[in-house]
């Protein structure tokens, strides 16, 4: 392997149902960052109700994080999304596509009842490789 990430869709599987890559490489001796998942508090600390305001701001969160590591969106390898309501995809995609343009990372995401706090309708947690 060649010390830098890799992101491929093998041709023996089916193509991705969204923006995501079936896999991703990382290379030996990259330094791991992995986060506590993001929510959608806003920098007041308060939740949002409209669950696509979660996501926009869940997504700011994201970036904050990012720049605080000296990272960028590059370096995100597998995102893991939980969601106590029917995502809207076209919004969702929205926010994702201005963070990963092209290069999407390996993604998981779950249906669930509830989160940590009654009023948080979707979590995004992110692993992250620094080489």
């Amino acid at each position: 392997m060649n010390g830098k990430i890799i992101r491929k869709n093998p041709e023996t599987m089916p193509s991705p149902v969204g923006n995501y890559t079936q896999i991703t490489r990382v290379p030996k001796n990259a330094e791991l960052i992995v986060t506590s998942g993001q929510v959608g508090v806003d920098k007041n600390g308060t939740i949002p109700k409209d669950f696509n305001e979660q996501v926009k701001n869940t997504f700011i969160n994201i970036k904050r994080l990012l720049e605080t590591e000296e990272i960028s969106s590059d370096n995100i390898i597998k995102v893991n999304i939980w969601a106590t309501e029917s995502i809207d995809w076209d919004f969702l995609y929205a926010e994702w596509d201005t963070l990963f343009q092209t290069e999407y990372p390996a993604m998981t995401i779950g249906y669930i009842s509830e989160l940590g706090l009654p009023d948080i309708k979707i979590e995004i947690e992110i692993w992250a490789a620094e080489i």
